[in-house]
């Protein structure tokens, strides 16, 4: 295998981190946008997850040749017709935090029986080089709301997402463990596969 360098194309610095310790076992150079002072803001203004991913990536990948990813994901709870979805950063309002989108969830969901609580987890990650769209790949977490906030680990709704299979929160997970079966992981395991296949 070649070595060559892949740009994580987030401004979220906790899902920057998440992506870079998926990547560790792949021998490349991880650039973030850290190493691009002059990036410029991209708004997520898409209607889905694919659309933002492309919309970030196409963006990102125009700051240098490198190959550019860029993840889109969010949390689907079927009780809300799968909202949060694309707005899941922004949940509870402008200038929001994990907190704040925590609290609203677990407010719009109190009182429901275990049964209406089912929801998942979606990774949209889409690759660009150059401007050009290379691929999309995704992965899904399918689990259910905790009634509660559990754990100290990750970040978003990780403290009410309990996978299925599991009866800890991704919160509650070391990082390795969320990393095992977390849809991001398995986005991105998609993705390694597509590049080891197709450009070494």
């Amino acid at each position: 295998m070649k070595s060559f360098a892949i740009v994580i194309g987030s401004a979220n610095k906790d899902k920057a981190r998440e992506l870079e310790r998926l990547l560790a076992d792949f021998k490349v150079k991880v650039l973030t946008l850290a190493d691009f002072p002059n990036a410029p803001k991209v708004i997520e203004n898409g209607r889905t997850f694919e659309a933002n991913a492309c919309k970030k990536a196409r963006a990102y990948s125009k700051l240098s040749d490198h190959l550019t990813l860029a993840d889109d994901s969010g949390l689907c709870v079927r009780a809300l017709n799968n909202r949060p979805g694309v707005y899941s950063a922004r949940f509870a309002g402008p200038g929001c935090n994990y907190l704040d989108n925590n609290k609203k969830l677990l407010r719009l969901l109190a009182g429901k029986a275990t049964s209406k609580r089912s929801a998942f987890f979606c990774s949209t990650i889409a690759l660009y080089q150059r401007g050009k769209k290379i691929k999309v790949l995704k992965g899904i977490c399918s689990g259910r709301i905790a009634d509660s906030m559990k754990g100290a680990h990750g970040f978003g709704f990780d403290p009410v997402f309990i996978p299925s299979g599991s009866k800890k929160t991704f919160a509650q997970m070391t990082p390795a463990q969320k990393n095992q079966i977390s849809h991001r992981a398995r986005a991105l395991s998609a993705t390694k596969a597509f590049l080891k296949k197709h450009l070494f």
